[in-house]
């Protein structure tokens, strides 16, 4: 009894914080599991409903009643929104839908704090709410009471809706069979619109309804999105019961776990998501892949045809270059190097710094275009070795080692070492469950990074460590222009050493994995080798330019090795194109510079500049700034960035059962072929949309 006593309260504020946990993430499962959407915006829905209560809230059951009304408006008709928005990307996989939901999350997010501003806003309940009853010997607030019994019949009206209603039949029709709901006379593309628009709804009500818990304000969206990520892994996407019980279990560790073991708490839950993940990935059957039909080309399409129609002269003009083909493909490098170079004489100190940052986070694009356009491994997870590189070299100037080279064998092999032990878990999986699972690991290291406080400094990093020296003997790199001449020669070195690796016969064999798996296992190739040589080496690379941030800034926070740092990564590598090494390193310069340079002419609106970068990037360039050229070399990466389903001879491997030659499997800009790959004697697990259209968990 008395530990019943002691930890009464934290335990049914668990119940209450995952009933708003599975309210939210219902919608996010009703998005994904049955429209198909990955959405990374699903938190700033959450927050819509949740401003919108907060500032309607005048402590009288008609102002909640006003503000549950508005708010639950508001986000429906912004997840009818994100419909139109994820229509053109219906084939392009989910990885171009994560960039793009990320993008509006940026966008979203600044505009709630323009209008309602950066503070966290006061909620008031009316005044029977507003008070405490006693419940078994202590005393509970009432409204945490009221919303667990609102959010209990909430979801209950949900579940009957999907279960037992003809609007629910329809839904579930668009999951299992959208042509036989077609021919039934309803049109699936309104159904799949309601059905985002019910998500949103459901994150707003959930919003107003928790506002008074989790109280509107900055972070808040990141933290509902991130947490309900993981109620949807957990719970997967068959049943609204088990979504149910994993909300419950994610909200117990996140009340009563922290009260209990504050230690392991923040670690509990996405080492679980991880867990889950790769125990699918091994065992769990996957769907096979689908697109849906063509359609009729849009605006967007339109305008991409028309910046497509303005590289036009460029890539004429490139093909008319002197010499062979392996000079044109040097030319791109060889130009961007000329203006690096030329750089510090064009720019202010402070632009100089920027630079060097750029060529940090172009290492880490680097890496990301290594597992995402070769090995065909999407990551969200590439700032972990990232942060392994970075931390490593600031213990190392602590304890007196400042020789850059050192720093860099050292940080690398770090980085190489984590990639190995965390590889296995990575390269099983394909598609939208690497996403996650690396997801969950750039998460477990982000915790570690804010607990292990003697190594990392927690929350409040590392700073006035040591200059690292360039050489043995030589000063201390103080002035922008050496830093980032030191920054610039190590990229060099990397990007070098890297695009030879890529252009070898094993660059080739890796190119080969990605494209036609199936046919390399079958010809007795040992694909899972090669992805992890290829996963240990891009965490190498990842911790190069990790270690050059720190010697480049001179400090080291969170912040730098966060989650958003790995969506910068991965939109370089989209708009540089998927397989572009040189458009990585070009898409980290544009990044940084929007981040940082052009966002300085407007301060506040860095996070709106990004976000309208990233959905810019996702419309109009699909392939990258590669695939403007039209000549398919990835601008230095030595193959197409995206090969058509049957273009040039297929790779040598077994004929087919039929006795017909093989053809080439579509590729999607995630990096993963359209079918299903065939694993070593094992299924695997992918989140992805198959021929009925359901997502399989």
């Amino acid at each position: 009894m008395d530990l019943l006593d002691a930890h009464l309260v934290p335990a049914v504020d668990g119940v209450a914080f995952g009933l708003l946990l599975f309210v939210v993430a219902a919608g996010l499962s009703l998005a994904f599991g049955t429209a198909g959407v990955l959405n990374l915006s699903h938190g700033t829905l959450y927050a819509i409903g949740a401003y919108t209560g907060a500032e309607l809230s005048d402590g009288t059951w008609g102002g909640l009643a006003l503000g549950l009304a508005a708010g639950t408006a508001a986000a429906c008709l912004a997840g009818a929104g994100l419909s139109a928005a994820t229509a053109p990307l219906a084939r392009r996989g989910h990885l171009a839908q994560a960039l793009l939901t990320f993008g509006l999350a940026l966008i979203g997010g600044d505009l709630l704090i323009q209008l309602f501003g950066a503070d966290e806003l006061p909620v008031r309940v009316p005044e029977m709410l507003d008070s405490s009853v006693s419940l078994l010997g202590h005393r509970y607030p009432a409204y945490r009471l009221c919303f667990i019994v609102m959010a209990v019949v909430l979801a209950a009206f949900g579940t009957w809706v999907l279960t037992r209603t003809r609007m629910g039949a329809a839904v579930r029709a668009a999951a299992d069979d959208p042509e036989m709901l077609a021919a039934t006379g309803h049109n699936p593309r309104a159904v799949h619109t309601g059905v985002l628009a019910a998500a949103g709804a459901l994150a707003g009500a959930a919003g107003v309804l928790g506002a008074p818990i989790i109280g509107p304000g900055p972070g808040t969206s990141e933290n509902v999105l991130m947490l309900s990520l993981v109620v949807v892994v957990l719970g997967g996407l068959r049943s609204l019961w088990a979504t149910f019980f994993a909300a419950i279990a994610v909200g117990e560790v996140q009340t009563l776990g922290v009260a209990v073991a504050p230690a392991l708490a923040p670690y509990l839950l996405f080492a679980a998501m991880a867990a889950v993940l790769v125990l699918r990935s091994r065992f769990v059957e996957p769907a096979a892949a689908h697109g849906s039909g063509p359609s009729s080309p849009g605006p967007v399409a339109r305008l991409r045809e028309r910046v497509s129609g303005w590289a036009a002269p460029l890539s004429a003009w490139s093909g008319r270059l002197p010499g062979s083909p392996a000079w044109r493909r040097a030319a791109p490098p060889l130009v961007l190097l000329a203006v690096l170079v030329a750089l510090p004489a064009l720019l202010d100190a402070y632009s100089i710094s920027l630079a060097g940052s750029a060529l940090a986070l172009g290492l880490l694009a680097v890496s990301v275009t290594v597992l995402t356009g070769y090995a065909g491994l999407p990551t969200l997870g590439q700032t972990a070795p990232f942060a392994v590189g970075a931390y490593a070299t600031a213990n190392l100037a602590e304890a007196g080692w400042t020789i850059g080279p050192v720093q860099l064998v050292l940080s690398a092999l770090a980085a190489a070492v984590f990639a190995a032990v965390v590889g296995p878990a990575v390269i099983r999986a394909r598609g939208t469950t690497v996403l996650m699972i690396t997801l969950a690991v750039g998460e477990l290291t982000g915790a570690v990074v804010n607990q292990l406080k003697s190594v990392t400094g927690g929350a409040d990093g590392l700073v006035g460590f040591p200059a690292t020296r360039a050489w043995w003997g030589g000063p201390e790199l103080a002035e922008e222009s050496e830093l980032y001449a030191y920054a610039l020669v190590v990229a060099v070195v990397a990007v070098a050493l890297t695009l030879l690796v890529l252009r070898s016969p094993a660059g080739k064999l890796l190119t080969g994995t990605r494209g036609a798996e199936a046919r390399m296992r079958a010809s007795g190739h040992p694909v899972g080798r090669y992805l992890l040589v290829a996963h240990i080496g891009a965490g190498a690379l990842a911790g190069v330019g990790g270690s050059l941030m720190v010697t480049v800034q001179q400090y080291l926070a969170p912040a730098d090795v966060g989650f958003e740092i790995a969506a910068f990564a991965l939109l370089a590598v989209v708009i540089g194109g998927t397989t572009s090494v040189v458009g990585a390193l070009l898409g980290a310069g544009l990044i940084v510079a929007t981040r940082d340079w052009v966002a300085g002419s407007w301060p506040g609106h860095g996070p709106l500049l990004l976000g309208v970068l990233f959905v810019a990037a996702v419309y109009l360039l699909p392939r990258g700034l590669a695939g403007l050229r039209g000549d398919g070399p990835g601008g230095g990466g030595g193959r197409p960035s995206a090969p058509p389903v049957s273009e040039g001879p297929p790779p040598p491997g077994p004929p087919s059962r039929d006795d017909r030659p093989p053809s080439r499997p579509p590729v999607r800009d995630d990096g993963s072929a359209s079918g299903p790959p065939v694993r070593e004697g094992r299924p695997l697990s992918a989140p992805a949309p198959n021929s009925a259209g359901k997502v399989s968990s």
